[in-house]
């Protein structure tokens, strides 16, 4: 198996430590790693130069350093030259990977997710995998939905199929993205829709040929780099042909229009959360006494369930505040109401200095 690790996100909404430049996947934001760095360490089963990470060729320098001690091959950088969406993204890396390895899985993982429990995470792969290889369909390990996000995609399971190792798989009937939260809360008390984490996994020349399919015109400039790839033209090829490519999502360029007889479903207990919002990281990490999360220099009277987070030796003091999220930096500083931190995007959207975005 080959793992393709996803980290060119922006995370706008956990601004201001995640900015354009040094985006969260890049940031120590739920341990001493990074959240790239925990992705990675999460993939120890797999020989480093079975690891390939799809960057913006903005953050090359960071990813570098950040990837230093971890022996992956810098081969295994997949730069894009463009933002084109998942879609371009993910098939660029099923061409690299497919020029020496045609026949290989390949399994779609981001760098900016938190996933808690390990164990659960390689075994579920590992289904996915042998799916993958003996029934050649589209696997997608997938959570349970905790509560009605209306930030998050969904999927809606069908019947039962068949049971490996302890684990049920089930059929496909669809996605749904970012639903209201009426249509969510629904989606909740069906007990028909899990979360969708993203995590694909699939033969690399099964996706490629869904490419051809659906997405003819992407396929075809993918083609052409592929062709490239390994030769003194491969720069200016995949400078070329990268723009030319749809800007879409896989979601929406391929999976909503596969057969849904070829996709899987997958289960699993993962500890997952996309961290995408001050109050999704409020929700996962441990908290004091005052049930606040403090990360950084704080002193408070009487706060309490607030997410205090500085990133420098200034002292953040409080005195008689709830459910407040603070969080500093040294350019920027933001205080908002922890159930509201999903408008940060909108924030950074009015933020004319792009220095500070």
């Amino acid at each position: 198996m080959k793992a393709v690790i996803l980290a060119g996100g922006a995370g706008s909404r956990l601004w201001p430590l995640s900015t354009k430049s040094q985006p969260k996947q890049f940031q120590k934001l739920i341990s001493n790693k990074t959240m790239l760095q925990e992705t990675i360490s999460r993939l120890n089963f797999l020989k480093p130069s079975d690891i390939f990470i799809a960057i913006n060729k903005e953050h090359l320098t960071t990813v570098k350093k950040q990837i230093k001690n971890y022996k992956i091959p810098l081969k295994n950088l997949i730069i894009e030259p463009a933002l084109r969406d998942t879609g371009p993204c993910i098939g660029l890396a099923a061409a690299y990977i497919a020029k020496n390895h045609p026949n290989e899985v390949m399994a779609v993982i981001y760098a900016d997710h938190l996933i808690q429990n390990k164990k659960e995470f390689k075994e579920k792969l590992k289904i996915a995998e042998k799916l993958a290889k003996t029934e050649d369909t589209l696997n997608i390990i997938e959570v349970k939905a905790k509560f009605p996000n209306v930030n998050l995609g969904y999927v809606k399971i069908g019947k039962p199929l068949e049971e490996i190792n302890g684990t049920e798989i089930y059929a496909f009937e669809g996605f749904t993205e970012k639903p209201s939260l009426e249509v969510a809360k629904k989606f909740l008390e069906s007990y028909k829709y899990l979360w969708n984490t993203g995590l694909y996994v699939w033969k690399v020349d099964t996706i490629l040929k869904y490419y051809q399919k659906y997405l003819p015109k992407t396929y075809k400039h993918l083609t052409t780099i592929k062709k490239a790839i390994g030769t003194t033209k491969e720069s200016s090829t995949l400078n070329t042909n990268y723009s030319k490519c749809d800007k879409i999502s896989i979601d929406y360029g391929i999976m909503e229009k596969v057969d849904k007889k070829k996709v899987r479903i997958i289960p699993a207990e993962l500890g997952w959360s996309d961290v995408g919002t001050w109050e999704s990281i409020f929700e996962e990490l441990p908290h004091d006494k005052n049930n606040n999360l403090i990360k950084g220099n704080h002193l408070g009277i009487d706060s309490n369930n607030c997410l205090i987070y500085g990133t420098s030796k200034k002292l953040i003091a409080t005195i008689g505040i709830d459910d407040l999220a603070v969080v500093e930096t040294d350019n920027a500083l933001l205080i908002c109401k922890k159930e509201r931190s999903q408008d940060v995007k909108k924030l950074v959207e009015n933020i004319k200095n792009p220095k500070l975005k």
